[in-house]
């Protein structure tokens, strides 16, 4: 009898300890299935876009920009937004902005303050431009938010790359192996290579330095130097006079 009675208990044992099993591969399935389903919905959206301005609706479009990069920031779904204009022509002004995906990014632009700017650039801009890109070794939205200090004397360079087709990824995988490095350099706020949406030979940098000295340290730095010689043989045109910006910050201006 003790012998019948451990039999049916251990039958009915492993009966349970299978549908456990079974419930929990079950659920590891699904809870898989809702990480892989929020990657793909959660994918980070970037965008730049330039707004060339006309010179009597400069002042009152800069402070709708200001506006628009304050509201967006305050948003948790905003990775970053920053508004600049350009040293040499301070009637380009440039919108850079990171969303947590493309939904976010289209609800935010449904708000008043977009629709504000929107409207304003009907009237105000003379040309604008918009890239999509997708960020390379990305930054996180800590990162992102990292600023200069109120002591230093910020400089911004932005590069746009027009690759050889065929040496793309030769530019990535050298980038690959530089881009900790340049992070690590003391004078470095922020270091982004990203890809434009659209063309696979198109990049373009986002480079923050707290100061002209540290850029010109990270011009001497030699990890630069498999970068610089790429630039000088695997490029359509010299970028350093083609497709270099030099930005000033007019929002958010924040600072440590």
């Amino acid at each position: 009898m003790k012998t019948t009675a451990y039999k049916s208990i251990t039958k009915k044992g492993l009966t349970i300890a299978t549908s456990i099993f079974l419930m929990t591969v079950s659920n590891s399935k699904a809870q898989n299935a809702v990480k892989i389903k929020t990657n793909v919905l959660t994918e980070a959206t970037s965008k730049m876009t330039l707004f060339e301005v006309k010179n009597e609706q400069l002042t009152s479009f800069k402070k709708a920009l200001s506006d628009y990069v304050s509201t967006a920031l305050a948003s948790k779904n905003n990775i970053m937004a920053e508004a600049f204009y350009e040293q040499d022509n301070s009637n380009i002004l440039w919108l850079i902005e990171r969303w947590s995906d493309k939904k976010q990014f289209e609800d935010f632009s449904k708000n008043t303050q977009s629709k504000s700017l929107e409207a304003l650039a009907k009237k105000a801009v003379l040309k604008t431009k918009t890239y999509h890109i997708n960020d390379l070794e990305p930054l996180t939205k800590e990162q992102w938010r990292k600023t200069s200090k109120k002591e230093d004397n910020q400089l911004v360079v932005m590069l746009f790359v027009d690759a050889k087709k065929g040496t793309e990824q030769n530019f990535k995988d050298t980038y690959h192996i530089a881009m900790p490095q340049f992070r690590s350099e003391p004078g470095v706020v922020t270091y982004q290579l990203s890809q434009i949406e659209g063309d696979e030979t198109q990049f373009v940098t986002y480079e923050k330095f707290r100061s002209n000295d540290a850029f010109q340290y990270h011009l001497n730095f030699p990890p630069i130097k498999p970068v610089i010689e790429y630039l000088e043989t695997s490029i359509k045109k010299p970028p350093f006079q083609n497709g270099l910006h030099n930005l000033i910050e007019f929002a958010p201006l924040t600072r440590e």
